[in-house]
């Protein structure tokens, strides 16, 4: 049986091509063949909106528009694929496919809503109207609450989760979701299913972006996004940006420069209703896989965090064999991804450690011959923003990610955008990951466009920990020989670019994937880096094995 699991989510609510600058012929896409490549900085374009402003709660894009019952916030989620005797199994997610039944309350006293309340239902089928099959899920309800006085609290609406089996791959599905006994159905959706598992069967277009958050410039990157028509989307990290806001709507480019004093980090949980409504073009139609980023952490009463990230979205955690949502694996056709997360213990040998020990020794590059692996605080970055902050989860985990031959690395965290030359620990390696940086989705906080190797630009090496990721320094070796940041762009890096935009991974084959940057500033037919990605398994199979890391 061959299995495919989708999630949908959705909210309910209730009356309450180019020039590559390593090339000279605009005719010619290099590749990683070629390199490695001469480092180059494309200048930074000061007429661009560097300081990105949200969307205002006002703005129709966000607003709400269903009334009664009808769900809302509609999202699917890739939950597994396996293979069992033949047949195929996906499976939906509702957090309402996201349907949101019933409207957050916020306020100094909020009763939660009873999940129970309402069904969760989702109709579909192979013909649009003709929606045969019927699938029911089960739906919660989180809050973010704060034991201060004078901070409002928040309780969201019924969020749903509907798994739907027994689809086939490559397949469009037409689905709508909602309670047919309250008549409080969405209209009718569509998307597609992903392939086959094997070594000749990919998704065609995969768009990955970082630190997207809720802004003018992210309507650009979505809009653009949308034009390139993606079977997949990857968000590494950082969503709605709800914790750049007081509990009573007060928001601020810095939260630690405009509210010093706050008693805790608040966070005004609405802007995730805001988000999922002005996404919901988007994730409706595309499967949606989601990484946490910092901004997620969002601390509440009895030391919860991420009720909201883990609430709002599926994840394919236990089908992966991981105890926690925030680390998983899947698979999409050829390729193997791997999602880790940087703020939760990622020390070896502690218990993500020994997850991704176990996946990737799983891991069978006969059926999926690509490694994809992401996470959101980049190892590889020149910005001197967040320099060097995920050095402890570096040194953790780099080698075992080498041994295994990950072929690419998507990080975020920095808004801008890098791409490397093949590199394992700081030096060139043929057989060592492409790491990719695209935290340019163009949310509120400010565009990165400083370099740690420019003139008295370095951090101080001790100013570098993320408390986030356990405050740990780890940066000993470079500091002793004096390299912790380099003189001039180092060799690592291939290619930096301070500009807002998003990306689209093609896999041609099992060896060749072709990486495209888009600009948010450029036509939608334009791009700004572009690149194929080849993998060498005769020159670099000795990498791909099981070693002791105990």
């Amino acid at each position: 049986m061959t299995f495919h699991d989708y999630s949908i989510t959705f909210l309910g609510l209730s009356l309450l091509c180019f020039l590559s600058p390593a090339t000279s012929s605009a005719d010619y896409i290099p590749s990683t063949l070629d390199g490695p490549f001469v480092p180059v900085t494309v200048p930074l374009d000061t007429s661009l909106r560097g300081k990105a402003i949200d969307l205002p709660d006002t703005d129709p894009r966000v607003r709400r528009h269903v009334t009664g019952f009808e769900p809302e916030q509609i999202s699917i989620s890739f939950l597994r694929f396996r293979l069992h005797m033949g047949l195929l199994d996906h499976r939906f997610h509702f957090s309402t496919t996201l349907y949101v039944i019933c409207e957050f309350q916020i306020g100094k006293n909020v009763k939660p809503l009873d999940p129970t309340s309402i069904d969760s239902i989702v109709q579909f089928g192979t013909l649009r109207h003709s929606l045969s099959h019927e699938a029911k899920g089960t739906s919660l309800v989180y809050s973010q609450l704060y034991p201060f006085d004078g901070l409002l609290n928040y309780t969201s609406g019924i969020i749903h989760h509907v798994r739907i089996t027994g689809l086939k791959p490559s397949t469009v599905y037409y689905y709508r979701c909602g309670d047919p006994s309250r008549h409080a159905m969405s209209k009718i959706h569509h998307f597609r299913t992903m392939p086959v598992s094997n070594p000749s069967s990919y998704p065609s277009r995969i768009a990955v972006v970082g630190d997207l958050g809720l802004t003018y410039n992210t309507t650009d990157t979505v809009s653009h996004l949308l034009q390139n028509s993606p079977d997949l989307v990857l968000l590494i990290g950082d969503v709605s940006y709800a914790n750049l806001y007081l509990t009573n709507g007060t928001s601020s480019d810095c939260y630690s420069c405009s509210f010093p004093d706050t008693p805790i980090h608040e966070t005004y949980q609405p802007r995730w209703d805001y988000w999922g409504r002005f996404m919901e073009t988007l994730t409706s139609k595309v499967p949606l896989m989601v990484v946490e980023g910092n901004h997620e952490i969002e601390l509440q009463a009895e030391n919860k965090t991420f009720e909201a990230y883990k609430s709002r979205f599926a994840f394919p955690f236990k089908e992966s064999g991981s105890s926690s949502k925030l680390y998983f694996s899947f698979n999409a056709g050829g390729i193997h991804f791997v999602m880790l997360g940087a703020y939760v213990a990622f020390e070896k040998p502690g218990e993500q450690y020994e997850w991704l020990k176990k996946d990737l020794a799983k891991f069978d590059r006969s059926v999926t011959p690509w490694l994809v692996v992401s996470w959101h605080p980049p190892w590889y970055s020149t910005y001197t923003a967040h320099y060097r902050e995920a050095e402890c989860m570096k040194e953790a985990m780099e080698e075992l990610l080498y041994s295994y031959g990950t072929d690419i690395v998507f990080n975020g965290h920095v808004h801008a955008y890098e791409r490397t030359n093949r590199v394992y620990n700081y030096e060139l390696d043929p057989c060592g990951p492409v790491y990719i940086v695209v935290g340019d989705g163009g949310n509120r906080e400010k565009m990165a466009i400083e370099h740690a190797d420019e003139p008295g630009k370095c951090p101080d090496p001790l100013t570098t920990p993320d408390p986030a990721m356990g405050g740990e320094f780890c940066g000993w070796n470079f500091t002793r020989t004096g390299k912790f940041c380099w003189d001039q762009q180092p060799e690592y890096s291939a290619l930096r670019e301070s500009s807002f935009g998003h990306g689209i991974l093609e896999v041609k084959n099992d060896t060749w994937a072709l990486w495209t940057w888009y600009r948010n500033q450029d036509s939608s037919s334009k791009v700004g880096d572009q690149i194929y990605i080849v993998r060498e398994p005769d020159r670099c199979n000795g990498y791909n094995r099981l070693v002791d890391h105990c």
